[in-house]
């Protein structure tokens, strides 16, 4: 076979491994787009039900059976892959889980329909967008965790929205907008820690840094949430008394509810974990629906035979496993108003397993570090180089689905070529965030773009064009990188042409 014998072209020092030859390595990842669209294109969003990761099997096994029949990959190599990506990835499958319990109490207890209530009141429809993206970038900043904000806040936001006849693509899309700039910019996040400690830059610098990139790109996603609000058409609101009589008729809607998000927002301003605050969270939630919301507990539970002690305690588990279905008289407030629980997390959690296979898989056969060096070997100049920082951190959320195994990777393979070419370290921290933090949730098979379309209920590919300020970032650091503002190059050897080295003819280079 012709592709089978390509080899890629190795510098002395990599004469220990032969890498597939990129035309090779992309195979999988045409397989599993196509696959995948043929998945939805049959099934439709029904395709995270199975289709989705039958996808991403098959790509895994195209990948394994290339790298073990033409580059004899031993199977052992994919073995220690997957133990290490899976290990890597279990507290994130925990918090899903707890994502789900969260949604299912806060919702049961009254803490989300209390929300609803009062926001559709408060809220005008004109203002809403630019005003959920402010608050959900508020709470994410001080969170750090943009998965706690969209699943706590953020439902309650999307709920809203809809009661104001606010799209739900544009809502998602402010939410997400304001949760990933707080995730990015907070120092509490997991992603920033990270990719400043990936680079070795200090994290205080890497977040003054990336200001220069991220507040533009804010700024402008801001500016277009408030003109395309004050062009919403408000005939389009539905009924706020038919959501208010509702809600008012189905929970106990009572300000007490709003006790629990206060101790979560404590909790999360002191620091604590977000898999500690998700899971205290929902304890309290459980807790306040026993006092205030027995009644639809009762309902839940749906068996008329069991004692009212017995009937409380299934509608609470319930309530935390899910799903319930709760009838308030309104159709479109009964979508609202019901959840899947931790039972409803599982198809997510399924397709996250098989994209972490597909992760594994391409990185043990250096599939993916084959690719990669096919776009460092485009690298001329700044602008080339930050702009192929782009591109792999891109390609890497795509392939490895794990935005924190894409800013590891990206990390590592581009660090040589920063210090090589003269340029700090707090540059490629930036352009790493800039590239893979906010994309991630753009992919719908990555583990951020399942969860949060799992959250708020709203497809990947519906919300995607709205993501202004995640669509917005790589293009910036891009721009900014093309106009050289505040990066600095120092004049090293390594500036000079040597063979299998980066070389600057870019024009733009100071």
């Amino acid at each position: 076979m012709y592709l089978c014998s390509m080899k890629a072209t190795l510098t002395p020092s990599e004469t220990e491994r032969v890498f597939p030859h990129p035309l090779v390595a992309a195979i999988p990842i045409v397989v599993l787009i196509g696959l995948l669209v043929v998945a939805i294109k049959l099934f439709g969003s029904d395709s995270l039900s199975g289709a989705s990761q039958l996808a991403l099997l098959m790509g895994t096994a195209v990948c394994v059976l290339l790298a073990m029949a033409c580059y004899h990959v031993p199977w052992q190599a994919f073995e220690r892959q997957l133990a290490k990506t899976m290990g890597g990835i279990f507290v994130t499958l925990m918090i899903l889980l707890s994502v789900g319990m969260l949604s299912g109490s806060w919702m049961v207890s009254g803490v989300v329909p209390t929300l609803i209530y009062y926001g559709v009141q408060m809220l005008s429809p004109r203002f809403f967008l630019v005003t959920a993206c402010a608050i959900c970038a508020l709470v994410s900043l001080l969170s750090g965790s943009s998965w706690t904000t969209i699943a706590t806040i953020g439902v309650a936001l999307l709920a809203i929205g809809h009661a104001l006849g606010i799209s739900e693509a544009w809502a998602a899309g402010a939410i997400i907008s304001g949760a990933y700039f707080g995730d990015k910019m907070s120092p509490l996040s997991d992603t920033t820690i990270l990719a400043s400690s990936a680079t070795r830059v200090d994290i205080f610098m890497h977040i003054r840094y990336m200001m220069h990139t991220t507040v533009p790109a804010m700024c402008i996603a801001l500016v277009i949430f408030l003109v395309a609000g004050l062009g919403h058409d408000s005939s389009e609101a539905v009924n706020v008394e038919q959501y208010t009589l509702g809600l008012s008729s189905t929970f106990h809607i009572s300000l007490w509810t709003l006790l629990v998000p206060v101790v979560t927002g404590v909790l999360i301003g002191r620091g604590v974990p977000s898999l500690i605050v998700l899971f205290v969270s929902s304890l309290l939630a459980g807790a306040m629906a026993l006092v205030l919301q027995p009644h639809i507990l009762t309902l839940i539970a749906g068996e008329p035979s069991l004692t009212a002690t017995s009937a409380l305690a299934r509608g609470l588990a319930i309530s935390y496993f899910g799903p319930t279905a709760i009838d308030t008289g309104f159709a479109a407030l009964n979508d609202l108003v019901s959840t899947g629980g931790m039972a409803g997390m599982l198809n997510t959690i399924w397709l996250i397993i098989c994209a972490m296979c597909f992760g594994a898989a391409m990185i043990a056969s250096g599939m993916i570090e084959s690719i990669t060096r096919v776009i460092i070997s485009w690298v001329r100049g700044r602008t080339s180089l930050v702009g192929s920082t782009v591109g792999t951190g891109l390609l890497l959320n795509a392939t490895t689905g794990d935005q924190f195994i894409s800013i590891v990777l990206t990390a590592d393979m581009f660090r040589d070529a920063y210090r090589h070419l003269g340029f700090e370290s707090r540059l490629l921290s930036r352009t790493t965030e800039d590239a893979a933090t906010v994309t991630s949730v753009l992919v719908p098979w990555n583990t951020c773009g399942m969860t949060q379309s799992t959250v708020l209920g709203v497809p990947t590919l519906t919300y995607l064009p709205y993501c202004f300020f995640n669509l917005l970032c790589p293009l910036m650091t891009i721009l900014v990188a093309a106009l050289g503002w505040r990066i600095t190059q120092r004049t090293t050897a390594s500036n000079k042409t040597q063979s299998g080295q980066c070389q600057l003819t870019d024009d733009t280079e100071p």
